[in-house]
């Protein structure tokens, strides 16, 4: 009943696979004042984190974003038709040569990712050493795990035996634990199967904010001007964010060599 009425009326009734709600998302992202300021922060936060150069930037699953237009250079792609999307690719197959990218970045893709190890191979062909991977992502915690359980539309498994899963379509079939899985419960496993890849970053923030925005399906709960007291009230939660936040900003650094 709750998450009946959160519901958006605007996204209400579509699937989650259907290319129109793109469209959709694309207006609430501009319109919904508050998640607008929240999108403009992560994508801020993306940008710093990538390193110097010339050399393009590959943007998956950009759907309803807009970060082509805080970065110069983004190559936008999805796995769905839409308008402002440069190329239709797979994360496990990237039609780019290699060397070619400055980094790879992606808001809330990599637990859509049926694949992971296909993306992580492909992503260390197409990087260029010192380039990275840059990515924001659910993660687990005390809280954020009953959040994502009850009120979020995705499947959230912690207990998940495997990083890999079937995949009905590109947006319904996810597992939102995922990105915790790789880089905490199989750290190891990660470091030893891409030595590649330092990772070089994992901050955990933002327990509160995207719940009060509403993200891309659900009615904001606060106006936009709200915004910057919530920030800086999460901020004063630093110490806890193991047990309360609800994303990780995670930086991989390409070390070494290209692929033979």
């Amino acid at each position: 009943m709750l998450k009946r009425w959160l519901e958006h009326p605007l996204t209400r009734g579509f699937d989650l696979d259907d290319p129109n709600l793109i469209g959709v998302r694309r207006k609430l992202a501009r319109d919904k004042a508050f998640l607008r300021r929240l999108y403009e922060e992560w994508y801020e936060e993306i940008r710093s984190a990538l390193p110097p150069g010339e050399e393009p930037v590959l943007e998956l699953g950009s759907g309803p974003g807009f970060l082509n237009e805080r970065i110069p250079r983004v190559i936008t792609s999805d796995v769905l038709p839409s308008s402002g999307i440069d190329v239709l690719l797979n994360a496990s197959g990237l039609p780019v040569a290699s060397g070619a990218l400055r980094g790879v970045v992606m808001t809330n893709v990599l637990h859509h990712l049926g694949d992971p190890r296909a993306f992580f191979r492909e992503a260390t062909r197409v990087v260029r050493p010192g380039g990275a991977i840059v990515m924001i992502e659910p993660w687990a915690t005390t809280v954020s795990r009953l959040t994502y359980s009850y009120l979020h539309h995705e499947p959230f498994d912690m207990k998940a035996a495997t990083w890999e899963f079937a995949s009905a379509g590109p947006l319904t079939d996810a597992n939102g634990a995922l990105p915790w899985i790789i880089f905490e419960r199989d750290r190891a496993v990660f470091e030893r199967e891409f030595p590649e890849w330092r990772v070089s970053l994992i901050r955990l923030d933002m327990p509160f904010a995207y719940v009060l925005s509403g993200g891309m399906s659900l009615r904001g709960l606060v106006p936009g001007w709200a915004y910057g007291v919530c920030r800086s009230f999460e901020r004063t939660l630093k110490p806890w964010m193991r047990h309360l936040a609800m994303f990780a900003s995670i930086v991989l650094t390409r070390e070494g060599g290209l692929p033979a």
